[in-house]
């Protein structure tokens, strides 16, 4: 009866362990770490991403180009930031800073996907509509049947029609017109949930089948934001797009990425490490 007991004890502290290890939380010193610049683009829906007479990247996307393989260059984005920083493109106010980079690292075990974010978030915003959360950290997840979901990231998600667009109904959110994104958030005002959403014919900020858990703190001037989810599974390469709100803004007066892959034991833009 004794050796019963004790020998249930001691698998039970295996199992207790082996667990810890499994979901133990990356290493991160061990994970490198790749920038991707975030960007302010103002009133530039899917629909003038579209139209050749605003966008002279439309004929290289009807052939199957991405955003990133136009745009990005070095360690920066081969933008016109004048167009993007003035009446044309921004009606209301730019921020002062158009474009900062966002330090991306990601990790993955039998059962989660770990990215983590390292940015400073520039001052400055030309709208601070949001006075609960300073800072706000999305990172959006495109299905194979969003329209160029591998090209574009959340743009396909982004309509002229959308609140905070101008003339736009304000209780319209982003959607999207076929498929559906994959929706996960961190806000930084105390006691403030998770967002475990969904973007399809309207955006939820609940009802999400992630299992997202999300953890951020500042230090200084540099916020590192932390996000649990479930494995997409090992050999994926999986489309995303980030967005940071700053200095308390709202709608589309963020910033936010071109559309990356993420390669779980396979290629892509960023490369998560196996636990």
């Amino acid at each position: 009866m004794k050796k019963t007991t004790v020998s249930t004890l001691v698998l039970g502290t295996l199992l207790t362990v082996s667990s810890q290890f499994a979901f133990a939380a990356p290493d991160w010193g061990k994970v490198p770490k790749r920038d991707i610049n975030v960007f302010h683009a103002g009133v530039t829906p899917i629909e003038w991403v579209g139209k050749k007479s605003d966008h002279s990247g439309t004929a290289g996307m009807k052939k199957g180009e991405s955003c990133v393989g136009c745009h990005e260059e070095k360690d920066t984005l081969n933008f016109n930031v004048k167009r993007l920083a003035d009446k044309e493109l921004e009606p209301k106010a730019a921020p002062k800073t158009i474009l900062y980079p966002v330090a991306i690292q990601a990790a993955y075990d039998a059962s989660n996907l770990y990215i983590r974010l390292t940015f400073k978030a520039p001052a400055g915003g030309a709208d601070k509509g949001d006075k609960e959360n300073e800072v706000k950290a999305s990172v959006l997840f495109p299905d194979s049947k969003v329209p160029q979901a591998a090209q574009v990231g959340c743009w396909a998600a982004c309509h002229l029609d959308v609140r905070t667009m101008p003339g736009a109904d304000d209780k319209k959110t982003k959607y999207t017109k076929e498929g559906s994104y994959e929706l996960m958030q961190w806000k930084s005002a105390k006691g403030a949930k998770a967002v475990d959403g969904t973007v399809a014919s309207e955006r939820k900020m609940d009802g999400g089948a992630l299992g997202v858990k999300a953890e951020g703190a500042k230090a200084g001037d540099t916020y590192t934001v932390t996000f649990t989810r479930k494995s997409p599974g090992e050999g994926k390469t999986v489309p995303f797009g980030i967005a940071i709100h700053g200095d308390h803004a709202s709608g589309r007066f963020h910033h936010v990425s071109l559309g990356y892959t993420l390669g779980l034991g396979a290629n892509g833009d960023v490369k998560a490490v196996k636990q």
